[in-house]
């Protein structure tokens, strides 16, 4: 279950994820240089307007892809508060696949893999960039890009996986039915 692990914030203050019993949490994989960072403003948006109704957003950095994400923790921090203002929790920039990854990434893509990629004027240029390197590339449950979202609802159950191509809107959508518990 989600609230057997634990994160660690950039400041190196560990998080049980028990602590967030109860509420509607999103876990999400986050680059500062990416094609996909505007969206930290959306999820910024989504915080204001849901955590006191029970939304907690888990930003874990991550410098996996493209190396689109470099920096220390004190700099990625100031680059989301900076340019997006986020105010939601930024935890250490860890591994999300591989020997290295973070057992909380493990689990997740045990409970939701890989599903395929929304219409997007990326889709084409990332399933050619996978397909180049590994024909099974769909089949596997692994974190694809930068901005990958996983929601985890009320009693800890991972019920969703949106890719990065996702649309915001339906990210929303779902946190909004998770927040009513209608979802």
């Amino acid at each position: 279950m989600i609230y057997d692990y634990r994160v660690t914030t950039g400041k190196g203050e560990e998080i049980n994820l028990s602590d967030y019993r109860g509420k509607v949490i999103m876990v999400v994989n986050t680059a500062t240089g990416c094609g996909f960072t505007p969206q930290y403003e959306p999820i910024e948006k989504m915080y204001r307007d849901y955590h006191d109704q029970g939304l907690e957003i888990l930003d874990i950095p991550c410098n996996q892809f493209g190396n689109q994400a470099p920096g220390s923790d004190d700099e990625i921090h100031e680059f989301c508060t900076m340019h997006f203002n986020t105010t939601f929790p930024q935890m250490k920039k860890a591994d999300v696949n591989g020997d290295n990854e973070l057992p909380l990434y493990t689990y997740l893509k045990s409970q939701k893999g890989f599903e395929g990629f929304s219409d997007h004027p990326f889709k084409d240029l990332l399933e050619k960039k996978f397909a180049a390197v590994d024909p099974d590339w769909f089949k596997k449950s692994d974190i694809k890009w930068n901005f990958t979202k996983f929601l985890v609802d009320r009693k800890g159950n991972v019920v969703a996986r949106f890719e990065p191509t996702s649309d915001m809107a339906e990210v929303e959508k779902c946190v909004k039915a998770l927040l009513e518990e209608k979802c």
